[in-house]
């Protein structure tokens, strides 16, 4: 290897926390995503303050990297005998690289700066967590010896954040690039326009500053609150060109490709609200100042495509990436279809309706893109219509959309609701902060496989990889993102980098569980639920238990079952409880001598039904299937206030039939039930329902129109009942004016208690 330049830093700090210099003792390698190959030996290398680093013009950016991180103010440069250097080997893939820690030297090997960077990354880890603020004052660290051989499962690796509900500072927007960098992902999908604001500076288009980016209030608590409320406080701002140049040019520096966000036709209600001529009514809309999906959109004239054009061309001035995110979803055709201009535009084209009409929009900014040697994606809605020629499709409903589009050779990033939205609540916790709803624990984020079982060998070559969304409806401050981020962030490194093979869970926990001091030197707002516990009801031969788990290892679980806090002195959980009656169990972790994190709370209603047997006509939503069909019977009530625990059912559309079949004839006195009706999120109860009781006529139960949250369903009993019978039929399709008009509703339902 000939070295153009030989440049030295100065490294410093103490030995690794808990590790003692005993050449015999391998200790845990703790590096988040896990590498592909990892062989551990006995020794360390010293860092001191006559290491060197060694490395030319080829790994610039993560030599420079590398030195500013270690640095510690001295002023010399050395060639010590304790050298960290870097060589490069062409037969490696770009992104891959090899660390070997030697007890005389570390060599970084990579074929590109970009691998080098992320050996650092790796090399970062095993270093103790205070390097992350310089708060480390020692003159030496020992490293442990290793080799390790890595490179990434997919080539595109990437997390999204929405600016244009809540606007975040530059200084904030560079934090988050620097967390995607520790933790190897390439890709920062910066959603930058949308009905509640514009957030680019547009030198042509002054008013999308003026009025675009500012809307005159904002929402109060939940949309599903009835009724709204606002803070009456105007609310705004964007980033300056300038400003947009910095941060892409910081995030180049950490490899990490910035694609913007451009929404269109939908999500656009902001820009007409400024230029409303944009529009098909051409008449003056506000900036939205409540969240949802809006009927006002781009309409496809010449003058709108003029203006996305002008918009674009200073778009691709800041971005060098390759694609350019157009949005493409949500985009209620009202307006076209009662716009004579949209009508006559059909029928001059040629489309069949205006869902063609939406992909004649969708290519003709694809081929004014490609006409500039960039390209596109969209949220998998640009599939209706017909599929822009060289997209590539962003699936977030479901994978649905992705089988179609790699089916049709298009390329596919993976970011369904059911695995990827970080903006979903990952506890069910009730003190969690508000949040948009569903529920998304880290377990389900980790065990996220983004290839569809749908796909073939071939088919699955046109999935490039994964990302998670960060929706900002609910996140006013960046200590909000960063809490509904992390560590979610971090199962999803492993997702998008990690081999499916080398992955597993209970490891990973153990990683985690130590990467949180790095978070803590980092200031970053994570949220800790590695200490809460979970609850399952089980039956078996012996009768009902419940069963407590936690995620981590070596701590001790200690419950009651009256209601009373746990201490330190309660009972110790050793293996299933026994249910005899209806029980409050409350459960906590301790160490020896502390209580760690919340009280785990739990009321189990012994109903008559607990325990039967329990069949659902319709299949399960794989993202709503709480507990499957037992759990409408487990003796366990949902949440109050959200949907997408682990007790309510969520059904798509579809009229559902659900039937109990008791062991012997039993009198029934009463039974009760609730059914979801957050309308915001297109759910809606169901106008009534049908009880039959064993084989008699149905009995109609009709439910009143209701705003409220839940609406729960009250109706006498019967004498002599073997089998139980439900039908609901969904709730119809919503109405035009509110959210999700034209779709058919979701139908959300709790326990059945039969008493």
């Amino acid at each position: 290897m000939h070295y153009k330049n030989i440049l030295g830093a100065l490294v410093f700090m103490s030995m690794l926390l808990n590790c003692k210099n005993d050449e015999n003792s391998i200790p845990l390698i703790n590096i988040i995503p896990q590498p592909l190959e990892i062989n551990s030996s006995d020794g360390y290398f010293e860092l001191n303050e006559f290491t060197g680093i060694i490395y030319d013009d080829d790994f610039k950016v993560s030599g420079d990297f590398l030195k500013s991180y270690l640095r510690t103010g001295l002023n010399k440069e050395l060639n010590g005998p304790h050298k960290i250097q870097f060589i490069q080997d062409l037969n490696l893939s770009p992104e891959a690289y090899v660390l070997n820690i030697k007890k005389k030297s570390i060599d970084i090997t990579a074929q590109s700066d970009q691998g080098a960077f992320y050996a650092i990354q790796s090399l970062r880890q095993l270093l103790p967590a205070a390097f992350e603020n310089k708060t480390f004052s020692n003159t030496t660290t020992q490293i442990p010896c290793v080799l390790i051989k890595d490179q990434p499962e997919f080539s595109y690796r990437g997390m999204h954040l929405d600016v244009g509900r809540h606007l975040f500072s530059v200084d904030f927007i560079k934090k988050y690039i620097d967390a995607l960098a520790m933790l190897k992902m390439n890709t920062f999908h910066w959603h930058l326009t949308e009905d509640q604001g514009w957030r680019i500076e547009i030198k042509k288009y002054p008013k999308l500053q003026e009025i675009a980016a500012y809307r005159q209030e904002t929402l109060i608590g939940h949309y599903n609150d009835q009724p709204h409320q606002f803070d009456n406080q105007k609310y705004g701002g964007f980033y300056t060109q300038e400003e947009i140049k910095d941060i892409v040019q910081y995030a180049n520096s950490r490899f990490i490709t910035i694609i913007p966000e451009i929404e269109l036709p939908g999500h656009s209600q902001a820009a007409i609200a400024a230029y409303p001529s944009l529009g098909c009514t051409n008449e003056p809309v506000k900036v939205a100042t409540k969240w949802g999906v809006f009927e006002d959109i781009y309409c496809p004239k010449e003058e709108t495509f003029a203006f996305l054009e002008d918009v674009l061309d200073e778009v691709l001035t800041l971005f060098p990436s390759r694609y350019i995110h157009i949005g493409g979803d949500e985009a209620p055709k009202t307006r076209w279809k009662n716009c004579d201009h949209c009508n006559e535009l059909i029928l001059r084209e040629g489309l069949k309706d205006e869902n063609e009409l939406q992909s004649y929009f969708i290519s003709r900014i694809e081929n004014y893109l490609n006409s500039k040697g960039r390209q596109i994606i969209g949220w998998d809605e640009i599939l209706e219509g017909g599929l822009a020629p060289n997209a590539t499709v962003m699936s977030w409903r479901g994978v649905t959309g992705a089988v179609e589009a790699a089916k049709q050779q298009h390329h596919v990033i993976m970011t369904p609701t059911s695995h990827c939205y970080f903006d979903y609540y990952q506890s069910e916790n009730e003190q969690e902060p508000l949040a948009i709803g569903g529920y998304l624990p880290l377990e389900k984020v980790y065990n996220f496989n983004p290839i569809p079982d749908e796909l073939n060998d071939d088919e699955t070559k046109f999935v490039l990889g994964a990302q998670g969304n960060v929706w900002t409806e609910y996140m006013q401050t960046s200590e909000q993102v960063e809490y509904m981020v992390f560590p979610r962030i971090l199962a999803m490194s492993e997702t998008v980098w990690s081999k499916k093979e080398r992955k597993n869970y209970a490891n990973f926990i153990k990683r985690l569980e130590n990467f949180h001091e790095r978070l803590d030197f980092l200031d970053i707002n994570y949220a800790n639920h590695l200490y809460e516990i979970q609850g399952e009801l089980n039956s078996n031969n012996e009768g009902l238990s419940y069963h407590l788990k936690t995620l981590t290892e070596g701590k001790t679980i200690r419950f009651t079952l009256d209601n009373s806090e746990p201490l330190l002195s309660s009972k110790i959980y050793t293996n299933s409880i026994l249910l005899k009656e209806s029980v409050h169990v409350k459960a906590a972790l301790f160490n020896s001598s502390n209580k760690l994190g919340e009280t785990f709370s739990q009321y189990i209603n012994l109903h008559k039904a607990v325990g039967q047997k329990i069949a659902i006509d319709t299949e399960l939503n794989e993202s709503y299937a709480g507990s499957g069909a037992q759990g409408l019977i487990n003796g366990i009530s949902g949440s109050n206030s959200r949907y997408g625990d682990k007790e309510w059912l969520g059904f798509s559309g579809k009229d559902i039939e659900i039937t109990i079949d008791f062991n012997e004839k039993i009198q029934i006195n009463s039974i009760k039930t609730r059914f979801y009706n957050g309308r915001g999120q297109w759910i809606y109860a169901p106008k009534h329902i049908f009880i039959t009781f064993n084989n008699e006529e149905p009995v109609k139960v009709t439910i009143l129109d209701s705003e409220d949250l839940v609406v729960p369903v009250n109706f006498q009993g019967h004498d002599d009942v073997k089998r139980l019978s439900f039908t609901i039929p969904n709730y119809g399709v919503i109405s035009d004016g509110k959210q999700g008009a034209g779709n058919k509703a979701w139908t959300f339902i709790d326990e059945i208690i039969i008493n």
